[in-house]
């Protein structure tokens, strides 16, 4: 008898996820947000069933949510309830814990979800981290401040990427942010802010061991482009070369300490200018956003989602084996551009493994065995879209569309 999948899903996202567990022989069921029902592009001939919840910015009612599953439940039996994108991750484990469904549950999820709660626990396990107090008592706040060099970062805990962040670099201009932020101080952190490259590495993991692990480099730090505008770009690194390997081993011991068992997961790095550390900065249970994915499946066939929806359906039971993996290179270029429908037809290099097609934005992915030859184009395209494309919107402050 096939195994039903549930995938809940705020946005939309996952596609590759969707048509694997239908390829994998799963009955697959799709719960997503009714403000989705007419514009989501769904692949429908992968996906059994669709159901719709209400909702009010994506966000979902909690109990609401348990109450239409369990009377789902009353007439399929769910083996595997996935959340895809970052926002569910806690809905599903709350779910998760009330029906019994295997994975992960609450606690282990508050590590890849909270960012005061993973910073806690890397801190247990001696992992190199920039300093970092809760904002809720505050003395230690204050104290904090005293012991710490300006600039500093006021994050909160559960939104993702850039969302909600930042920089400060007075006492006075945190603690207005504070307390404009009344109730809700409870869900920030301050961390120090820690100059340098920032690096992510893009995982696959069974059973606690990481069966796949590559590593890449920003361009400019995500956070910078996000609210000073510029281009995002990331790139795999050389292979072998020491900060590569440096990042896999920090990113083996932080999966460790934080609990993933199994997954995929999106780890990011900041290399420090000053002393050349690698301070572990984030981790997720999911794949990477902004076309990371398509980063990793053109220097290596690999696609994570697909991967990811593998191991949820083996569930720890069945044999999970990650494909042969290439070793080429590739690198991404994504920027917000002043043109609705901007032309690329003029970049024509052999290596564009993928180009961008939505409005108001241009990007590329290109790709070659030569690591020197992904790193020139990269750095040409980057230059040549800030003259041409480029165009700045500040980030938000909410996750909202």
């Amino acid at each position: 008898m096939p195994l039903t999948l549930l995938a809940l899903a705020s946005y939309e996202k996952g596609h590759a996820f969707l048509r694997e567990a239908k390829e994998q022989g799963a009955r697959v069921l799709l719960l997503t947000s009714e403000s989705l029902r007419d514009s989501a592009k769904w692949p429908t001939d992968s996906i059994d069933e669709i159901y719709y919840m209400p909702d009010v910015d994506k966000k979902w009612n909690r109990q609401h949510t348990l109450n239409t599953i369990a009377y789902l439940a009353r007439t399929e039996e769910i083996d595997r309830l996935v959340p895809l994108d970052d926002f569910d991750l806690e809905m599903a484990a709350f779910l998760r814990e009330h029906l019994r469904i295997p994975g992960m549950g609450e606690t282990t999820t508050r590590h890849f979800r909270d960012k005061l709660a993973m910073r806690m626990k890397a801190d247990t396990a001696s992992l190199n981290i920039p300093r970092f107090v809760h904002v809720l008592n505050h003395r230690r706040v204050q104290e904090f401040t005293e012991q710490v060099p300006a600039p500093w970062v006021l994050k909160p805990r559960f939104l993702a990427g850039a969302i909600g962040i930042h920089k400060v670099h007075t006492a006075d201009e945190l603690w207005g942010h504070i307390h404009r932020l009344g109730d809700e101080q409870s869900y920030y952190l301050v961390e120090q802010f820690v100059p340098g490259d920032i690096c992510h590495v893009d995982s696959i993991v069974d059973h606690d061991q990481i069966l796949f692990a590559i590593a890449s480099r920003y361009g400019r730090p995500p956070l910078d482009v996000s609210q000073g505008g510029g281009i995002f770009t990331t790139r795999i690194l050389e292979r072998g070369s020491p900060l590569s390997q440096g990042l896999l081993r920090k990113n083996q011991a932080v999966l460790a300490a934080l609990g993933l068992k199994r997954g995929v997961s999106h780890t990011e790095f900041i290399v420090a200018h000053a002393d050349g550390k690698i301070y572990f900065l984030e981790t997720s249970a999911r794949v990477g956003g902004a076309h990371i994915t398509d980063l990793v499946e053109a220097a290596t066939g690999l696609n994570l989602w697909a991967e990811w929806a593998k191991l949820e359906l083996a569930g720890g039971q069945t044999a999970y084996r990650v494909p042969p993996a290439r070793t080429d290179y590739a690198g991404l270029l994504v920027s917000l551009a002043r043109q609705e429908r901007p032309d690329t037809s003029h970049y024509q290099d052999p290596e564009i493994a993928w180009r961008m097609d939505k409005k108001h934005h241009v990007g590329f992915i290109v790709k070659s065995p030569s690591y020197e030859r992904v790193t020139t184009l990269l750095d040409d395209y980057a230059a040549r879209a800030k003259e041409e494309f480029n165009a700045f919107m500040p980030a938000k402050d909410s996750p909202v569309d």
